[in-house]
């Protein structure tokens, strides 16, 4: 989609966006080949998208079609937290039909926010997490949008399905504190855990991400920056996690077990990678992920 972001002091200014998006870009920009799976149409925002995802690099195997590409207004507070209004269209061809070796290749496949809850797109991306979770890894953020989705029963059941099937998840504190609001954000993680995923990493704003894998917890200190905006941060940091963890050789249903077994240690190693990241997004505007190089990885 396109977030249309304007503040008190600021014009609208559109920006490409949408979580899944920005963690394919943010994935391409840290090195890793990566596709994008999703939906625009052949109008003038359709054309950013489709620019904004070539000129960085990630494969667009969809073509668009006919009807509007979808809209986010952000508002920015005085403080540069986005809150968001939508215009959204999000349905998907079957995708075992419209594309078989769609996923042939896949090593690691990402889902969350509207894609995964808002209908009927949300069921064919149910589909093909199940059909590729066999010889893939699966990650999933909620990234829950109450304005859009406003039963949290619903929600609660479409995430926990979610859940069920992934190796990572990642999560705000306040999603989970909107999906249950009489359950702590680190019990929620702990009971996720013990659905099936190897990893659940909550993030909590200024106060830095937490984490916690069978082997325990850890939690890393945000970088102090100056916030320009909040926009695409939580994304900036799920690409980089999932690029990480891509270089230490975790990819494919193979490396489930290895991922199992990753320490306290290796989670905080990671964690404070990611969180890197999305400091160098919350300095600037919009969701504009870092390069290998603005981390310090080289070429």
């Amino acid at each position: 989609m396109v977030d249309v972001v304007s503040s008190h002091n600021t014009a609208p200014r559109p920006h490409v966006g949408g979580s899944p998006l920005n963690v394919a870009v943010g994935l391409a920009r840290l090195g890793q080949p990566v596709q994008f799976v999703g939906r625009y149409g052949r109008d003038d925002y359709g054309n950013m998208i489709l620019h904004h995802l070539r000129r960085n690099s990630v494969l667009t195997p969809l073509e668009p079609d006919s009807q509007p590409s979808s809209v986010a207004l952000a508002r920015l507070d005085k403080t540069g937290a986005a809150h968001y209004s939508f215009d959204l269209l999000w349905e998907l061809p079957a995708l075992d039909r419209a594309a078989p070796r769609l996923f042939e290749d896949t090593q690691w496949l990402h889902t969350g926010s509207i894609a995964a809850m808002l209908e009927p797109g949300a069921h064919t991306v149910l589909a093909a997490v199940e059909r590729v979770h066999p010889r893939a890894l699966v990650s999933y953020d909620p990234n829950c949008r109450p304005t859009i989705v406003t039963d949290r029963d619903f929600a609660r059941r479409q995430v926990e399905k979610f859940v069920s099937l992934s190796d990572l998840v990642k999560a705000s504190d306040e999603d989970l504190r909107w999906l249950y609001p009489d359950r702590h954000p680190e019990d929620t993680a702990h009971a996720w855990l013990d659905e099936g995923p190897a990893m659940v990493v909550v993030t909590r704003g200024a106060r830095g991400p937490w984490g916690v894998v069978r082997d325990g917890a850890a939690e890393v200190a945000a970088p102090s920056v100056d916030v320009a905006d909040t926009v695409g941060a939580g994304d900036s940091f799920m690409a980089a996690l999932l690029a990480t963890l891509m270089e230490r050789g975790f990819g494919g249903s193979g490396r489930r077990d290895a991922l199992q077994a990753l320490t306290a240690e290796q989670l905080e190693e990671v964690l404070a990678f990611a969180a890197r990241a999305a400091a160098v997004t919350v300095s600037r505007p919009g969701a504009n992920p870092p390069t290998r190089q603005e981390l310090g990885l080289g070429e």
